[in-house]
């Protein structure tokens, strides 16, 4: 084994430009760690004139990723370029295909395309790395493939968005209105200025179907998951969450069950005495249910430059030490295929709020139609009761014991045929400890 690491970087934005300096502050640590140097020899990036306060004069400087991927003067490509697609998926393919390893933080590649990068990786001989792809500096990618081995995982889930996060905390703190929480995010550099990844729950799912291939040993497939985002949440249902002891969190959930694996992203009202409840802000928080730990909780930073550079590094320093270990624990051949569980099968309590017309029978109405799927109600709160001088609708929020989304879903669009609610019903699961 050679005694020093040749590495290239492309892609130097807040990511990247991290990663150079936490290796050229540790370079003497994780030398002594790993028993080699750890050298970067060159570098890309769309910007060559741009200060990103590290000394580049020892890297070879590359305007193309992929001649940077295939240069012989690197053993480990590093890419922080982003998206599934264009110069980060070619120039990934080109560094396995040459037979080098590559470290990323790419969630988006990985879940399109992850299957077949594992393969290439494998027929190479080469590792590909991902710590940084799923919630930042939490090391949960290590922990399942490698702290969990001997375990049986159940269920996996998680805050993995700290941009949801941080609006649904707002929301609840300030009792402020998801449009305002949003511009605030946006202000403060947490949310895009297209923000529909984060907030439609795409960016948890993708990440969610990394945990899952790693959990279940399930290829990734995020096709197969439930999307639902965070843009309908209302301060009403803050509050009612509130009231019943609960918080909204959007979740990302892979589950084990008897009839298959079920994967669903969405807003969920979770119990304030959970550990997860109280994660706060832009922090993320990954769960993990299985035989022998029982349950453990990863909390920590999801996001940031030196959160994840922390991550890539950690990669890197895996690959110093020649650890080489299936990128999603076993063998691309090996991963289990087969569908996954359509949400209409998930099981458990559900949040429901209902604008109801002042009407006679609408109370009974509604008792009727859940009755007939046999659905228990656990609570019925209305907050203003009905009288002569109450024209309008009145809010009122139902709170269902265990049953499936399907019979919810039946009951609620009877009972919007039978007229007695204006508007849509709104729907959130519950997650009980």
């Amino acid at each position: 084994m050679s005694t020093q690491l040749r590495v290239g970087v492309a892609g130097l934005g807040t990511v990247g430009a991290s990663v150079l300096r936490l290796l050229e502050r540790q370079a003497g640590d994780l030398a002594a760690r790993t028993g080699r140097s750890i050298v970067v020899t060159g570098v890309c990036a769309l910007d060559k004139s741009k200060d990103r306060g590290v000394d580049l004069a020892g890297a070879a400087w590359f305007d193309d990723p992929v001649a940077l991927a295939r240069s012989a003067d690197i053993d480990v490509f590093v890419e922080l370029i982003g998206g599934a697609e264009g110069p980060a998926r070619v120039a990934v393919e080109a560094a396995l295909s040459a037979g080098k390893s590559v470290v990323t933080a790419n969630k988006a590649l990985l879940a399109e395309h992850g299957m077949a990068l594992a393969a290439l990786a494998e027929e190479k001989h080469a590792a590909l790395a991902f710590e940084a792809s799923v919630a930042g500096g939490i090391p949960v990618v290590k922990t399942l493939r490698e702290g969990l081995a001997g375990n049986q995982i159940t269920r996996v889930y998680g805050i993995l968005n700290g941009t949801c996060n941080y609006i649904l905390s707002r929301m609840e703190l300030e009792e402020l209105s998801f449009e305002t929480c949003l511009k605030e995010a946006q202000t403060l550099g947490y949310a895009e200025a297209d923000p529909t990844f984060d907030i439609g729950g795409f960016d948890t799912a993708h990440k969610l179907s990394i945990l899952a291939t790693l959990a279940f040993g399930a290829a990734v497939d995020p096709k197969a998951i439930h999307v639902e985002g965070i843009q309908t949440i209302t301060l009403a249902d803050i509050k009612a969450a509130d009231d019943l002891g609960y918080r909204i969190k959007l979740l990302g959930v892979a589950q084990r069950t008897p009839k298959g694996i079920e994967q669903r992203v969405h807003p969920t009202m979770v119990p304030k005495s959970s550990a997860i409840a109280r994660v706060m802000g832009v922090t993320n928080a990954v769960a993990i249910d299985a035989d022998a730990v029982k349950e453990l909780t990863l909390v920590g930073p999801g996001a940031g430059g030196e959160a994840t550079a922390s991550a890539v590094v950690a990669d890197i320093a895996d690959i110093a030490r020649g650890v080489r270990s299936a990128p999603f624990g076993l063998p691309v051949a090996k991963l289990d295929k087969s569908p996954r569980l359509p949400m209409q099968r998930h099981e458990g309590g559900y949040f429901i709020r209902l604008s109801l017309q002042n009407r006679i029978g609408a109370f009974a109405a509604i008792a009727a139609r859940m009755a007939e799927r046999e659905i228990s109600l656990e609570s019925i709160m209305q907050r203003h009761l009905p009288g002569p001088d109450v024209k309008g609708p009145m809010p009122v929020t139902l709170i269902t014991y265990a049953t499936t989304e399907t019979k919810v879903r039946e009951a609620l669009d009877a009972v919007e045929r039978d007229g007695f609610i204006a508007g849509k019903p709104q729907v959130v699961r519950i997650e009980r400890e």
